[in-house]
């Protein structure tokens, strides 16, 4: 990933939700603990440079304001597969990250939450 677009991302997930701790790496894993909830990053060489399939998997970010994520986003050069939309009071956008995979921003609106809590 572009040094500017990581550095993006990493600012935007620190302001928008929660700001992950970053753990010692963990034999070869770059390990981030949003608060008992683990990602590992690894790096391989044995992978593609670009995968095949990107629509298998989607990382989602909620974020609190996703218009200015996006603006940021796009700031870094980041290309996108669906920009920023507002469905019915919430906020999608889908960019498409270095190597093929799906990223995706979005904002719920309250009436969503409330609809997802049950």
């Amino acid at each position: 990933m572009p040094a500017a677009i990581r550095s993006v991302c990493a600012t935007s997930i620190r302001k928008h939700s929660a700001c992950p701790r970053r753990c010692p790496p963990d034999g070869g894993y770059q390990v981030l603990d949003f608060g008992g909830f683990y990602v590992l990053i690894d790096s391989r060489d044995d992978v593609g440079t670009k995968n095949p399939e990107p629509g298998r998997m989607i990382i989602n970010f909620d974020v609190d304001d996703a218009r200015a994520v996006a603006d940021q986003l796009t700031a870094a050069g980041a290309e996108w597969l669906s920009e920023l939309e507002d469905r019915d009071g919430s906020f999608f956008a889908t960019a498409i990250d270095p190597d093929g995979n799906y990223v995706q921003i979005i904002q719920l609106s309250e009436a969503a939450r409330a609809e997802m809590s049950g």
